[in-house]
């Protein structure tokens, strides 16, 4: 057995995994999750924010001890599109080394997405010792898995493997500041417009490079979609439990969409499942969802509750 520390670093919050590896299961010790939005303003200004790295520093100081107090042998901090396309990344990089003592690794979004799709299909892929192929658990290999973040949406393609791979720049983070810019108040149709046509025009290329129309079964990651799925099963509180590999209706999700669009900040902050790190950004979070199940005809997504971090933490145990 490994015990393993996962950091995932993405534009809106940063995760920490602490979980025992041995064979073929990966076992939670600790799970944890701050909002610190790294990327406030990096679409705008190519820049980190001071004050957002300091949320970024506070959250880890914690997460280092909390890695301390457990003993994990191991640790890899991944950080994703915010950093990316940051000018001063170098002062990310210098602040997760002083606390870590390991040198943050900034991937591209091809390594995002293998990350992501290993740590989301490992528990659905179920192979038969008689016939090597995968059993009857109610998912059709290949798996088209996305996973929206905050400031990028990757898309990866496969059955036991990454066969194809894309990272797109939309997130809801990323469309909140283009395009919604903090407002409280419902967006205008003309403002949902353009971030629909943002959607499409990603959803575009992905098209060019990832064989969507092999994908038999729809494998959705991260926030944006287990609040969706929150909301969609009526839960009066976030249940990681119920809302692991929960099948949410395409019609349901749209309406879900559509519905969130519409309210105010203070409505969408009243729902039991929202976290309040997510209330601004809810909205394009959804609406990114909304137009994959539309544009790829999908009849309903299956939501995850393991995703990059997962992944992270199975790439932590081979260090």
């Amino acid at each position: 057995m490994t015990r393993v520390a996962a950091i995932d670093c993405g534009t809106n919050s940063v995760r920490l995994l602490i979980a025992d590896v041995h064979a073929d299961t990966l076992t939670d010790v600790e799970r944890r999750m701050e909002i610190v939005r790294l990327g406030q303003g990096v679409d705008r200004t190519g820049r980190l924010a001071p004050e957002a790295l300091e949320r970024t520093f506070t959250a880890m100081r914690g997460y280092a001890e909390l890695i301390e107090r457990h003993g994990a042998s191991a640790v890899r901090v991944v950080a994703t599109s915010a950093t990316r396309d940051a000018a001063n990344r170098q002062d990310f990089v210098d602040g997760v080394r002083r606390i870590f003592g390991v040198e943050p690794e900034v991937i591209t979004g091809a390594e995002e997405a293998e990350l992501s799709f290993a740590g989301a299909t490992r528990d659905l892929v179920r192979l038969s010792p008689e016939t090597g192929l995968p059993t009857p658990d109610g998912t059709r290999p290949p798996y088209l898995v996305f996973d929206i973040g905050g400031g990028s949406t990757e898309f990866v393609i496969g059955s036991t493997h990454v066969e194809a791979a894309l990272s797109v720049d939309i997130g809801c983070v990323r469309l909140t500041e283009r395009h919604l810019r903090g407002s409280a108040a419902p967006p205008s149709p003309e403002v949902v417009e353009a971030i629909v046509a943002d959607i499409d025009d990603a959803l575009d290329r992905v098209s060019e490079k990832v064989p969507v129309e092999r994908a038999l079964t729809l494998v959705g990651l991260a926030g944006s979609v287990t609040t969706v799925a929150g909301i969609a099963l009526e839960l009066p509180e976030y249940d990681p439990v119920k809302i692991h590999h929960s099948r949410i209706p395409a019609n349901r999700a749209h309406d879900i969409s559509r519905r969130l669009l519409e309210m105010t900040h203070d409505e969408r902050a009243a729902i039991g499942v929202m976290h309040p790190g997510r209330v601004d950004v809810i909205g394009a979070g959804a609406l990114i969802l909304d137009r994959i199940l539309r544009r790829y005809g999908f009849t309903e997504v299956i939501v995850s509750e393991h995703d990059i971090l997962d992944g992270i933490a199975w790439s932590a145990s081979k260090l």
